[in-house]
């Protein structure tokens, strides 16, 4: 490794503190960095900051790192689309900009020009506002829109006149992740939001124009748990409304409301499966349809009339070789997104079920896809070109509807998906990416990522530093572990609760094998994730000391005894167990990163890099987790511990472009610097 000194790690006090569950002492002695606000942790963190920051500002590659990365991020790219009669609505952003525009496009004639509804980057110095979501009304004449500061994602909703490009007098705060569904005469909506100051109790409200929020009356609250997460949807008259509940992370149930008498009729309530329904028609021919994993853990799409909505008609049936995922009505037809391990495709089928046909989109994913009026868009994602906006045309050809991307700044990347054996001899999905002139030795470097929860699936998406990597020389793959929707919801099963195990053993049989199979070497192996992917990375930490001399860690879970405790945590307890129960709690201590660390252990170099903003996952994870390591470990002359909290970010969400850049230089320079490169590779 390159010989570049390091600055002592801050010095940091040990407490006392411990818990019992379950008889079981639990010591955590670094409990006091919980507390974000307090003196002695600012003080801690900006030692930190600044340490870290020597020590990256003085790699040699990270000037190159960010030129190259500064290119690649400035290419236009699409985040989400929404198609209200002849308007097409997205969130955008244009080349060289800082954060994602609210687009207005022509849904029917790409030459008219695209006008810029909202730039968030202009109302903050820092670029720090972000529009977190969209609704259009029925006709496109209004815009619901919620936007936050900070990477808070606490999102406040605003209404925008699209003719006028006027700001309506609402503002409702409280809405974070919201859904919006209108009345047919944009006089008013219902809408998703949470009681002031509380993470949870997440419930529909209705509000008229012109009225005063507070006012705004509750439509449904049944909650199963406090934790369940309501979305609403109306018909196009405005008379019916679909309530969505997500209990937990397998199950969905659907609520009817009829609004001219009240009565509401459960759909599918109880299950243990997803179901996405949508209206279908007017006036009295309407019907639902929608996506079901009920009795299909591949999916399949169902229709049932609105007359007798719990009486389902399987439409298209359930494959053992496809996974199915969003649905669009097209006219009088359906445009469904289906996939064949991670990789998505279009297909088209008559209201009856039909097939009328399919869309290849190559290597890629559907990143977001809406149809009206008989016009159907979607962003589709690959590894090697940022997210583009296309129209799907009736007879099935894709046509640019975005702006064009400077493909002279893109590497030409080959793209193949391998599988491996992980340790109890399941078979695993992996993309492997390089550019088309590299031939993979063990001299060649690769960083290794992977997620495996929450059902969802590792597809061909856009990432600047997989392209920056592969175009310097670099190797970048990408497994697709369970817990993930690679294969179904039976993939998702297999990596969940009591199964959490076997995420990590096939993320850790991924590694061996690249390097096994001579795709690179130990010494030049780097790993990273994010999120439920950081608790990957405490996992590999402790559990596979010698797995890779470098690990990116990044907002993670990592104390997972506690995990329920911190923001919207509560939310995971179905996913990962409960530690206030003693089985769940079993599952969790015999994992959880944070009390896994052996005193005396050569733990790899680690850079954790967090958010003060953060509302998903508590910056402290990433605190405790590095103070823990940085205390426990040996040979951190060579392999340091390092942190960096940051500041007006949150979970990754709203992230200005520049500090996305920011970060990916940093990132990759510490790879460059871990894994010895400065020689090797050319960013």
């Amino acid at each position: 490794m390159a010989d570049t000194p390091v600055a002592p790690a801050p010095a940091t006090r040990r407490g006392a503190e411990a818990d019992v569950y379950h008889g079981v002492t639990i010591p955590d002695p670094y409990r006091w960095l919980e507390d974000g606000d307090s003196p002695e942790t600012r003080a801690w963190v900006a030692a930190h900051y600044q340490r870290t920051r020597q020590a990256l500002d003085a790699q040699p590659a990270r000037a190159r790192w960010h030129e190259r990365l500064s290119a690649l991020t400035a290419l236009p790219t699409t985040l989400a689309v929404q198609v209200a009669g002849r308007h097409l609505f997205t969130l955008e952003r244009p080349a060289g900009a800082d954060q994602y525009a609210l687009v207005l496009r022509s849904a029917v004639d790409p030459t008219v020009r695209a006008r810029t509804l909202l730039d968030p980057a202009s109302m903050a110095a820092d670029a720090a506002v972000a529009i977190d979501w969209f609704h259009p009304s029925r006709d496109g004449g209004l815009v619901a829109y919620g936007v936050s500061e900070g990477g808070t994602e606490n999102s406040v909703l605003h209404v925008m006149d699209v003719a006028t490009g006027q700001v309506l007098p609402v503002r409702i705060p409280d809405t974070r992740a919201a859904s919006v569904a209108w009345l047919a005469d944009n006089t008013g909506f219902w809408y998703a939001r949470y009681p002031a100051g509380d993470e949870y109790h997440r419930h529909i409200r209705f509000h008229r124009l012109g009225t005063d929020p507070a006012d705004d009356p509750v439509v449904w609250d049944r909650l199963v748990t406090p934790e369940t997460w309501p979305d609403v949807s109306a018909s196009r008259d405005g008379r019916h409304l679909l309530v969505h509940a997500m209990v937990g992370w397998s199950q969905v149930d659907v609520h009817l409301l009829d609004t001219t008498t009240g009565e509401w009729t459960s759909v599918v309530e109880g299950v243990e499966a997803q179901t996405a329904l949508q209206f279908d028609g007017d006036g009295d021919t309407v019907s639902l349809v929608g996506v079901t994993t009920r009795d299909a853990d591949n999916g399949r799409v169902v229709r049932a009339p609105l007359t007798d909505p719990t009486n389902w008609t399987t439409v298209v049936a359930e494959r053992p070789d496809s996974v199915l995922g969003a649905l669009a009505i097209e006219g009088d037809g359906l445009l469904l997104a289906a996939s064949t391990v991670a990789v998505d495709r279009l297909e088209r089928y008559a209201a009856d079920g039909t097939p009328a046909g399919t869309v290849d989109l190559g290597v890629a994913a559907v990143v977001s896809l809406d149809a009206d009026e008989g016009q159907a868009f979607l962003a589709r994602g690959t590894f090697g070109a940022p997210v583009d906006l296309l129209h799907v045309a009736p007879d099935g050809t894709l046509h640019l509807w975005g702006d064009p991307v400077d493909a002279s700044v893109l590497p030409e990347l080959a793209v193949r998906q391998v599988f491996y054996p992980s340790l109890d001899g399941t078979r695993i999905p992996m993309f492997v990416a390089h550019r088309a002139d590299v031939t993979p030795t063990p001299d060649t470097p690769l960083i290794l990522t992977g997620y495996g929860g929450f059902a969802i699936a590792e597809s061909p998406v856009w990432m600047p530093n997989l392209a920056a990597w592969c175009a310097a020389g670099g190797v970048y793959a990408i497994a697709g572990l369970r817990g993930g929707y690679e294969y179904g919801e039976a993939w998702h099963q297999a990596g969940r609760r009591a199964n959490k195990q076997r995420v990590f053993d096939d993320f850790h049989a991924a590694a061996d094998w690249l390097v096994t199979e001579g795709c690179t070497s130990r010494e030049r192996l780097a790993v990273h994730g994010g999120s439920n992917g950081g608790l990957l990375m405490g996992a590999a930490i402790t559990q596979r000391p010698d797995l890779a001399p470098a690990v990116w860690c990044a907002v993670p879970l990592l104390d997972m005894i506690r995990f329920p405790q911190f923001l919207i945590a509560r939310l995971w307890t179905d996913e990962y167990g409960d530690p206030d129960v003693a089985e769940e709690f079993a599952w969790l201590h015999a994992y959880s990163p944070y009390h896994r660390v052996v005193e005396g252990t050569a733990y790899p170099a680690v850079l954790f890099t967090t958010a003060e903003g953060d509302t998903r996952v508590d910056p402290c994870h990433a605190r405790k987790m590095a103070a823990l390591l940085t205390h426990a470990g040996a040979g951190q002359e060579d392999h340091p511990i390092l942190l960096l909290q940051h500041g007006r970010a949150g979970h990754g969400v709203g992230k200005p472009a520049a500090m996305r850049v920011a970060e990916g230089a940093d990132v990759l320079a510490f790879f460059t610097w871990q894994l010895d490169l400065d020689e090797v590779l050319a960013p």
